[in-house]
């Protein structure tokens, strides 16, 4: 019979990282003036972390009071991470208690660099299991890293939502920017939820974007550029299902790029599009499983197709239109959130916010502020009329708010202090909400305090931001 003491073992490694007994090597976290230093001991380091012991090796810098102490600096690196990293390799444990979601991330992607593969596979199954929202909050850059770091659980994870939700991806400011390998493990899924003339157009644009010289109009396109986009996508073609597309959307859509093609292909959708009776000798993929979605009921799951909001948001933002106390469970949202506009997709024009929005009631705005976790927005449920010149609209029911979310901790929801003020419409405005209480200005938001109860947001005026989104919310 075998008695393990590993729990006094691993208290006892990390007494000796955290007391620096005996130690020969100091690594250097950080730059001055908030650098930190790590005591540690080569022997350790041998057989817990060989990468950090080849960086002790080549190690070419000594410690001034001692010429048998080596120094390795990582100035890159997050003194907090690199805190819970060493801990771990010394003891073995890691606590992820009240441990930030980003924080957990870059502990995935520093283990990942430290080659610490026990760590990284689990921290990749902890997020997934018990950071879900985070990671599809994060979506595009979660998926594309996975790829460029080989996550295979996380790139499973994204997949398979992909599959069910392909706008996440498709429909991303980053899907230009997609390794192959990640475009090619979507499309060659049978069950991915999109149309195969809409995966097409998606591939094709995603093979122009990879190669700036091609001309921008695609009538001034000469053999040499077919050749071009023809060898980019070599690893995507054969995975699309040529034979499941109308003939209406192969003469529109296709044909215009059939030098890109197999001749004898080209020659097989035609016969298949025209003579389906004549044989073919190409492949013919099988059909996409497509489901079918019926019309969402109460009580069926609730998704939302957004780049900056989660259901759990969602949830948050239906129970104050409906003035619950207590937020809606995300699966029992009454609402649809339908998108009338992407920024990044259509458009950050005021022009753009008019021709899409103008009229439409109950309305949500959601906006990401670049580089940080807020998220602000409002909600209006009478709507903005272009007709209204310069005017206010009177309604008891909108409000604007700041989202919890990442290192956000709490949210704040703000109603109009004067209901007759509460909205107002401007041609050289997009969204507007009380006198620039919050409110969009040619393609900047702006954020300040008059008619509304709180600011959103600690500072005021304009704000630079990653993306916008405007829904319809209607009844489920």
């Amino acid at each position: 019979m075998i008695l393990n003491f590993y729990e006094n073992l691993s208290n006892d490694y990390v007494k000796l990282l955290e007391n620096g007994n005996e130690h020969n090597i100091i690594i250097e976290i950080g730059e001055p003036p908030v650098m930190e230093t790590f005591k540690v001991h080569s022997t350790i380091l041998c057989y817990r972390c060989p990468y950090l012991y080849d960086e002790f090796k080549k190690s070419t810098i000594n410690n001034n009071d001692d010429v048998n102490i080596k120094i390795i600096q990582k100035p890159q690196l997050s003194a907090k991470v690199f805190n819970i990293i060493i801990k771990y390799i010394y003891g073995a444990t890691i606590n992820l208690e009240k441990v930030e979601e980003f924080i957990i991330f870059d502990l995935l992607m520093t283990a990942n660099q430290f080659q610490l593969e026990e760590l990284v596979a689990r921290l990749q199954t902890f997020l997934i299991e018990n950071h879900p929202s985070w990671l599809k909050l994060k979506f595009s850059k979660i998926y594309n890293l996975s790829f460029q770091t080989d996550f295979k659980p996380l790139q499973n994870f994204c997949d398979d939502i992909i599959a069910k939700h392909p706008n996440l991806i498709f429909e991303s400011t980053d899907f230009n920017t997609l390794p192959e390998t990640a475009l090619v493990s979507i499309i060659q899924r049978d069950d991915l939820q999109l149309e195969e003339s809409k995966i097409w157009d998606y591939v094709i644009q995603w093979g122009t974007a990879q190669n700036k010289t091609l001309p921008s109009n695609f009538n001034d396109w000469i053999d040499k550029d077919f050749q071009i986009l023809k060898n980019t996508l070599q690893q995507c073609l054969p995975h699309i299902r040529y034979f499941q597309i109308s003939s209406g959307n192969i003469i529109e859509k296709v044909f215009p790029y059939q030098q890109i093609l197999n001749k004898n292909l080209v020659t097989d959708i035609l016969k298949y599009s025209m003579a389906p009776e004549k044989p073919i000798t190409s492949t013919i993929l099988p059909p996409r499983k497509i489901v079918t979605i019926q019309l969402p009921n109460r009580g069926n799951a609730f998704q939302i197709t957004s780049s900056i909001i989660t259901n759990e948001h969602a949830a948050e933002i239906a129970s104050w239109i409906d003035k619950k106390e207590v937020t809606y469970d995300v699966n029992d949202n009454p609402y649809e959130f339908n998108i009338l506009l992407r920024g990044s997709r259509d458009g950050f024009g005021t022009n753009v916010f008019w021709n899409l929005c103008n009229l439409k009631t109950n309305v949500l705005v959601v906006v990401k502020v670049k580089d940080t976790d807020e998220i602000l927005g409002g909600y209006n449920p009478i709507g903005w009329d272009s007709n209204l010149y310069g005017q206010y609209s009177t309604t008891n029911d909108s409000f604007i708010f700041s989202l919890k979310n990442g290192n956000i901790e709490n949210h704040i929801l703000s109603h109009a202090i004067n209901a007759s003020k509460a909205i107002y419409s401007s041609r050289h405005c997009g969204p507007n909400f009380g006198c620039n209480d919050f409110y969009m200005y040619y393609n900047q938001f702006y954020v300040n305090g008059t008619d509304y109860e709180k600011l959103i947001r600690k500072t005021t005026d304009s704000f630079l931001m990653d993306d916008y989104e405007i829904f319809h919310i209607k009844k489920r």
